[in-house]
């Protein structure tokens, strides 16, 4: 194997050649392993000679199936002979790839940024808020249980709907004549109390009946997250299909009772110590991102390259794609709804990606000022605890205890032992 290597700021580029020899090695090896699994006339599995092989599946299925073992074998050597330390997965680029040939790839690489200045974490600060849950957000909860057990009733026929009732509404919204995508419901319900509906609809249906239809304008809030709607006309077109009168219980000594709670004043305080849990994991999420945050603001970094930043911003998108898909909704719909393109993300997920890498050059740095070591027992005891949930799912289990996932842990734990340290040291 033989490579040339180019550098231009933190970026390296080797050009490197695999010789003929040491390819056809690899396709022989490639060869063994097809055999295992594909039916060659005249042959037991895994008994086939390598023509025969080469001749059942031909040599361009051989070379790909050792492509990669190729690849990754002479970068990783390349790599370690001249010593760079490198940060992110490299690019390949295939130059020259024919059975009977060198191969021939190009691989880039971003090179570890370094530190120049490290932000003095002893002289820096992140003020503590208080973790007391407000009277406004206990009322909240008090409304929200309410809400929880209140009854609905079916209004009789020709009653019309009150401020406070729940509405069964069809509904469909048009722009110009055309359906809105997303923009028509059936058996839709709408709560009139509540007032995070677009303004004017709740009073536009108030006093309607079962059975009424009416059709009317209303403008989008100029906020709204469809920006090519926000502001504009939009008509709506509303069947009342059932209305129900909310009961709301007491909130007394009967209902803390029904709930579980000795009475009131214990409903109470459970209430306030349950806001305040929330309250106080919610915080030490902030601190963490304002620690890590004003560090980052604060520390000089070499220049870190625009592969780098590329890489991290591709895993950002990968874990919105997640987040989206998991709230029931295709990427494609949410960007539309944003009115954005994938180019425009990008973009604009720059900063935060430039402020990740940062982050993660700040945790390496500590942990080496610092001397942060997560010992065996610490990562024998997190892994046996995370296998533990998943006792019943084997495939979960192996890539749990395997190598690759048992170094991630690894450096999880790490990056939580910093982050503590700082915490510790900046939250005042």
């Amino acid at each position: 194997m033989t490579y040339k290597l180019e550098t231009e700021g933190k970026k390296a580029t080797f050009t490197i050649t695999v010789p003929q020899a040491d390819v056809e090695a690899a396709m022989k090896r490639a060869a063994e392993r097809i055999s295992q699994t594909t039916k060659i006339d005249g042959f037991r599995p895994g008994k086939a000679n390598y023509e025969a092989i080469k001749k059942n599946v031909g040599e361009m299925k051989l070379l790909e199936e050792c492509t990669e073992e190729l690849i990754r074998n002479a970068f990783v050597k390349a790599s370690l002979k001249e010593n760079l330390e490198t940060v992110g997965q490299p690019y390949f680029d295939m130059i020259k790839m024919a059975p009977g040939n060198d191969m021939v790839f190009t691989a880039e690489v971003a090179l570890m940024p370094k530190i120049t200045k490290l932000a003095d974490y002893e002289k820096l600060s992140v003020k503590k808020e208080s973790t007391e849950p407000s009277k406004e957000l206990i009322e909240q909860a008090r409304a929200d249980l309410a809400r929880m057990q209140t009854k609905e009733v079916r209004r009789p026929s020709g009653e019309k709907l009150q401020k406070g009732d729940k509405a069964v509404i069809n509904l469909t919204m048009k722009k110009e004549g055309v359906v809105l995508e997303g923009g028509e419901g059936r058996d839709h319900g709408v709560y009139t109390g509540e007032g995070h509906y677009i303004k004017g609809l709740i009073e536009k249906i108030i006093d309607m009946k079962e059975g009424d239809k009416q059709s009317f304008t209303l403008d989008f809030p100029d906020d709204h997250y469809q920006k090519h709607l926000a502001g504009q006309p939009i008509d709506f077109e509303v069947e009342v299909k059932e209305i129900f009168e909310l009961q709301a219980p007491k909130m007394d000594e009967a209902f803390a009772k029904t709930v579980g709670c000795k009475d009131l004043a214990d409903l109470e305080g459970k209430l306030k110590e349950n806001l305040e849990k929330e309250n106080i994991v919610q915080e030490s999420r902030r601190q963490e991102q304002e620690v890590l945050k004003l560090l980052a603001s604060k520390t000089k970094f070499e220049e870190i390259s625009d592969l780098l930043i590329n890489q991290e911003i591709t895993k950002m998108i990968e874990e919105l794609k997640q987040n989206i898909s998991n709230r029931g909704l295709q990427f494609e719909e949410y960007l539309k709804s944003i009115n954005k393109t994938v180019a425009d993300l990008k973009l604009d997920l720059t900063p935060d990606a430039l402020t990740r890498v940062q982050i993660a050059l700040i945790l390496a740095e500590v942990t080496k000022k610092e001397e942060i070591v997560v010992e065996g027992k610490e990562l024998d005891e997190e892994i046996d605890r995370m296998a533990e949930q998943y006792k019943d799912n084997e495939d979960a289990k192996k890539q749990i205890f395997s190598p690759r996932y048992r170094e991630y842990v690894q450096q999880q734990l790490s990056n939580q032992k910093v982050v503590t340290l700082l915490k510790g040291k900046m939250v005042k």
